[in-house]
C-alpha cells in the first residue's frame, strides 16, 4: 500500500511538473506559479518518505521511479487534450490548388495568408495559418477532405500580435 502511495505521488508531482513547465513556456506565468506551489508541496512531502528508511527498503526507489515515468506519460497526455497556446500552420500548394484551399478555409473563418512562391518545377502559393492549437485537429482534417496535395508543417508559437480571429 505504502508503494502505491509513493507512486501515485509521484505520477501527480510529475504530471504537475509537466503542465507548469507548458504553462510558463506559453507564458501564463500565473497558472505556472500555482501549480508550482502545489508540485514542490507535493515532491517535498513525498521525498521525504521516499528517502527516510531508503537504504532498509530500495523499493520505494522503484515506486518512484515508476511513477516519474508514469506523470511524464501523463503529463504530456494531459497537455495534448488542452492543447494550451497557439500554433502556426504552413501550408505549400500549387497556385490554383493553394488559392482553392485558401478559399475553402476562409469560408470556414479560418484565417489564411496566401504567399507566392516558387517550387523547382512549378508556381507554388504558400498559406499561413495562425490559430489555436485545440482547433489543429479541425484545421487538419478539414484540409485532408480537400484532397487537394499539399505540404503541411505545424509549429508551435509563442506569440501571436494581431490577425484573425485569435483571442486570448
Amino acid at each position: 500500500m505504502y508503494y502505491l502511495f509513493i507512486f501515485f505521488a509521484k505520477i501527480i508531482e510529475v504530471a504537475f511538473m509537466t503542465l507548469r513547465v507548458v504553462f510558463i513556456t506559453k507564458g501564463e506565468k500565473i497558472y505556472g506559479s500555482i501549480i508550482g506551489f502545489i508540485e514542490v508541496v507535493i515532491w517535498l512531502f513525498l521525498i521525504g518518505n521516499v528517502l527516510d528508511g531508503i537504504q532498509d527498503d530500495p523499493l520505494r526507489m522503484v515506486a518512484y521511479s515508476l511513477g516519474f515515468a508514469c506523470g511524464n506519460y501523463l503529463g504530456s497526455f494531459i497537455e495534448e487534450k488542452l492543447a494550451i497556446g497557439l500554433m502556426t500552420i504552413n501550408i505549400i500548394a500549387t497556385g490554383d490548388n493553394g488559392r482553392k484551399l485558401a478559399d475553402i478555409l476562409r469560408n470556414k473563418k479560418i484565417g489564411v495568408t496566401v504567399i507566392d512562391a516558387e517550387g523547382i518545377e512549378k508556381e507554388k502559393n504558400l498559406l499561413i495559418i495562425h490559430a489555436k492549437r485545440r482547433r489543429r485537429g479541425e484545421i487538419l482534417k478539414l484540409i485532408d477532405e480537400t484532397n487537394i496535395p499539399a505540404v503541411i508543417s505545424v509549429n508551435d508559437t509563442k506569440v501571436i500580435y494581431g490577425g484573425f480571429g485569435i483571442r486570448k
